[in-house]
């Protein structure tokens, strides 16, 4: 008999979960919480507590070829970023074709998970849950568990002094959906991260002044790239992460610094921050420097104290007049329903083998899928990750030992503290393409490109200098999708084909000769350094 898996969430990481399970002839059954697909993509009007939300203008920061699945590829008529409404319908389109809906409890929460009196033996676990919609408790057992809950569920709300006292609204970016209400009003956006410079952005269109409260300030890069590219598709490649493990960080940061400033002068616009550009989460922000400039957003320090209609920051300097505060200070993420001795966040750190397995386990039967904040695309990370629990819980793939866990653990431990600002943000940071690389390589889909390059030397090359688009994950090894090159190849064809709305002349390029010249260049640096 297929075994059974528990599949908790049925977002942008429980529907690949379900399609991963079916993938590996396993049974099964996700519990949604909500009476939709889809998470915090699904706008909706409503406030509810521990069910994130965008905002209704949200447009998302990854290009469609970048965070598509990597087998399903995102229509071409969309646009390169979408609308949230437009990933939503992307989700149903997925759920729909696979049909994965048939799978899924909705208006189910999951109570409690433990594991049962048999654990060591057989792996199972003790689910609790109940229907949302009757009352009624059901207790079940499992196979195998995948958590797809995400980590932006518990909104992290700021304490200021003076919070009792001050009469205007305070609202945390969790419960912000749309500028209605802020028409004419003085507003203060605590955070400089992708919520709060989105949130000030908006604002300042229709309010009489938005101030942007940061403590650290930050570094901001733009969607769009060079001659109008999609910044991830020319920056998150094999070239440049290969550059980042050889080239000294402090000569990187250098470049980064000389590359953002030409866009804005960080430090002109209050931006700068002490801290250098690789030592944060980015913020990406097309618009932020245009709003700074106009003078609708004015950049502010941390705040102090509040009045009873004033805000005073810690440079001693003072607004008056303010009508609301929005806090977009981020989450704290748990599985409160999870039992502690299984896994315990503690100030947004866990220590899971690739951010997926607690490594103590007698068997490996429990992985927690989207728990780390990629630079880069979350949904074809998710996936890949599933892909490895489903084998892992059907038996074909065989995890390291504990201690080789561990190591691994505390080496990306070593590595974050060694990068990063110390912030409860920077806790479960990935970079995309090392990160995929290192999955890949445990699951046995990692492109090998020295056999790749004496075999098809176009793909290599395309491979290795073009974008890393989630289908390379397809070519080889477990899971292997036969269209999987093809989606390489017309990767481009489809990030244009929306711009296309009216007929102009197109000049040819040819690129073949600089990819072979790069990748002797490229052979030649592997060879000497490694």
């Amino acid at each position: 008999m297929a075994k059974k898996i528990a599949v908790i969430g049925s977002g942008a990481s429980g529907l690949t979960a379900i399609k991963c399970c079916l993938d590996e002839q396993l049974e099964p059954v996700c519990f949604e919480r909500t009476d939709y697909i889809g998470g915090l993509w699904r706008y909706s009007d409503e406030v509810r507590d521990g069910q994130s939300c965008v905002m209704k203008s949200t447009c998302i920061n990854t290009s469609k070829e970048m965070m598509c699945y990597s087998d399903y590829p995102i229509p071409k008529e969309y646009p390169i970023f979408m609308h949230n409404t437009q990933v939503w319908e992307y989700f149903n389109q997925y759920a729909t074709d696979f049909k994965l809906c048939q799978y899924i409890r909705f208006e189910t929460e999951v109570l409690s998970v433990k594991r049962s009196d048999d654990f060591d033996e057989t792996g199972r676990w003790d689910i609790q849950v109940k229907d949302l919609k009757t009352g009624k408790t059901e207790d079940l057992v499992f196979d195998g568990v995948l958590v797809c809950t995400g980590h932006h569920a518990d909104k992290n709300e700021p304490v200021f002094s003076g919070m009792d006292e001050f009469e205007g609204k305070i609202v945390h970016s969790h419960d912000y959906r749309h500028y209605a209400g802020y028409e004419g009003k003085r507003v203060i956006v605590v955070g400089i991260g992708n919520s709060g410079g989105d949130a000030a952005v908006e604002l300042s269109r229709v309010a009489s002044q938005v101030f942007l409260s940061t403590r650290r300030g930050s570094w901001v890069l733009n969607r769009v790239s060079d001659n109008g590219l999609p910044v991830d598709m020319i920056k998150f490649n094999r070239v440049a992460a290969l550059m980042q493990r050889i080239v000294p960080t402090s000569l990187l940061n250098g470049f980064l610094k000389k590359v953002l400033n030409s866009r804005f002068d960080h430090a002109a616009y209050s931006m700068k921050p002490d801290h250098q550009p690789l030592s944060q989460h980015p913020t990406v922000n097309d618009e932020l420097p245009n709003r700074i400039i106009c003078g609708s957003v004015k950049v502010k320090t941390d705040i102090k104290r509040l009045t009873k209609n004033s805000v005073e920051f810690i440079d001693g300097t003072k607004e008056d007049n303010i009508d609301a505060i929005i806090t977009a200070t981020g989450y704290k993420f748990g599985f409160p329903f999870v039992d502690k001795s299984v896994i315990d966040v503690k100030d947004n750190r866990v220590q899971l083998f690739k951010y997926m397995f607690p490594p103590d386990l007698k068997k490996h039967t429990i992985a927690f899928i989207g728990c780390f904040q990629p630079v880069g695309a979350l949904m074809p990370v998710s996936e890949l990750q599933c892909r490895i629990a489903t084998r892992v819980f059907k038996g074909d793939l065989q995890l390291p030992s504990n201690e080789d866990m561990w190591k691994d653990i505390r080496d990306k431990e070593a590595r974050l503290r060694k990068r990063y600002v110390q912030s409860s943000r920077h806790t479960i940071q990935v970079d995309y393409c090392p990160f995929m690389d290192e999955l890949a390589e445990l699951n046995g889909c990692k492109i090998d490109f020295f056999r790749l390059f004496r075999s098809d030397p176009k793909l290599a090359l395309t491979c290795f200098f073009g974008p890393t688009t989630p289908y390379q994950y397809r070519l080889f090894g477990p899971g292997k999708w036969p269209k999987a090159k093809e989606a390489v190849y017309t990767a481009w064809e489809r990030t244009f084909y929306p711009l296309r709305t009216r007929p102009v002349k197109m000049e040819e390029k040819s690129y073949m000769m600089l990819y072979f010249m790069l990748a002797v260049i490229v052979l030649l640096l592997a060879y000497f350094f490694f």
